[in-house]
């Protein structure tokens, strides 16, 4: 908790809100520009206490298809060889439920159940609550930042289970802009890690991701 009382819980994205001008549309509201979905928001509409990044064991993947962005969207599997990129920001308990609450398409404002996520250690499903069947209602404790929990969400299957997707250029762009932000890595690493992951494999080059994350750098306002 913080000082007022507020809990606190660290949400870790793997996805588009790696970008944090992305995730202000979840706090705030509003239509991103380059979108036509309206977010609205969460009761507490503050911008996150702090963010940091983060690699988590497991490995990113793109599957279904993307309301927003067209093409496969970003799924966490833990229990793939590998390392995820991903960014944490330190949210109110609130907050972290109306952000899943709008991933899951669902009207933020109530609560949901996490009593799973702090069953003990070794009891089927600990660390882990299934809200429901569809994409983004699973939530999973995937570590401590001290006393806070690092809190999660993604599909209730795992990687071998689903068909891949491609990713959308678009969506692969805010994602690799996210990543330079959060990790600080140059575009060719971005590139890389990207153009690895399963749905983007073999579909984009390392280099056709470079060049439009270099493009899009050169045209962002100093």
């Amino acid at each position: 908790m913080d000082r007022a009382g507020t809990p606190l819980v660290w949400y870790v994205s793997y996805g588009s809100n790696l970008r944090s001008s992305r995730l202000a549309y979840y706090l705030a509201g509003g239509v991103m520009p380059g979108t036509t979905h309206t977010y609205p928001g969460c009761r507490d509409r503050r911008p996150p206490r702090a963010a940091a990044p983060l690699l988590l064991p497991g490995s990113v993947y793109f599957a279904l298809e993307s309301k927003v962005w067209g093409g496969g969207m970003a799924f966490y599997d833990p229990t793939v060889p590998g390392l995820a990129a991903a960014r944490a920001y330190l949210l109110s308990r609130q907050q972290f439920v109306d952000v899943a609450a709008q991933e899951m398409h669902r009207e933020p404002g109530g609560d949901l159940d996490l009593t799973a996520l702090t069953a003990p250690a070794g009891r089927r499903g600990a660390g882990r609550a299934v809200l429901g069947p569809g994409r983004y209602e699973t939530v999973l404790l995937v570590g401590y930042w001290g006393p806070v929990p690092l809190l999660t969400f993604t599909a209730p299957w795992v990687l071998a289970d689903v068909a891949l997707t491609a990713p959308s250029g678009a969506y692969l762009d805010m994602l690799a802009a996210g990543l330079g932000e959060s990790h600080g890595w140059p575009p060719a690493r971005i590139a890389a890690y990207l153009a690895g992951l399963p749905g983007a494999r073999g579909v984009w080059q390392p280099d056709e991701i470079a060049g439009r994350l270099i493009a899009a750098e050169a045209t962002e306002p100093a």
